[in-house]
């Protein structure tokens, strides 16, 4: 079986499993969900779900956050971890939302990864979920997925990002992400993974996982 098949029936298992997939962090806009995204690294969307509604709360868009001294926003995002590089972040990222892009959420991965704090995980997330532009944002664990399924050699996000757009239609990335995301959290986990229960990976996983 080559990669492109495997690649189709493990599409196929997904479409099956989530045929719906909602946006996993809360968010209203755009630059809600930019600061969600940030705030999302290393530490749990659920977490941030948690945090974000006070945040927001007293500010939601970028005129009223660089109203906010940075050390009041590390406070009150400190559940989330990395607060002071993250707080620093969204203070300077919402004052060049203002001074450079009128108060609007630019819509390039250029622009958005100019910013500070917004990588390219976090800008594809942003311009895949915001804009719908077709982007395939690869995290730790679409990463260690795609290398558990043999559908990438797993040495980069980088290198598995490129492979995975090679092996899934442009127009199934935005979905595909986010089913990848939701399989690795209920079948699929980091640690005390069975492969053999796991509906993918006892069909298509790699063989060192079941030595």
């Amino acid at each position: 079986m080559t990669k492109k098949e495997k690649a189709i029936e493990i599409a196929d298992i997904l479409n099956e499993l989530y045929p719906t997939t909602p946006i996993p962090l809360d968010h209203k806009d755009p630059y809600t969900l930019l600061v969600a995204v940030l705030l999302s690294a290393q530490c749990t969307d659920v977490r941030v779900n948690k945090v974000t509604p006070h945040l927001f709360a007293k500010a939601d868009n970028p005129t009223d956050m660089i109203k906010l001294d940075v050390d009041e926003i590390r406070q009150i995002i400190r559940p989330c971890g990395l607060s002071p590089r993250k707080s620093k972040a969204i203070s300077e990222l919402s004052h060049i939302i203002l001074d450079k892009h009128d108060g609007i959420v630019p819509q390039t991965f250029e622009d958005l990864e100019a910013m500070p704090g917004v990588g390219h995980k976090t800008a594809s997330v942003v311009m895949s979920q915001a804009f719908g532009f077709p982007a395939f944002p690869v995290d730790t664990h679409i990463h260690r997925l795609a290398y558990r399924w043999t559908l990438s050699t797993g040495k980069n996000v980088e290198k598995t990002e490129k492979d995975l757009k090679k092996l899934f239609p442009e127009k199934t990335w935005n979905k595909l992400h986010l089913q990848i995301i939701f399989f690795g959290r209920e079948y699929c986990p980091a640690r005390g993974h069975d492969p053999m229960e796991c509906p993918i990976c006892s069909k298509y996983g790699r063989k060192s996982l079941f030595k």
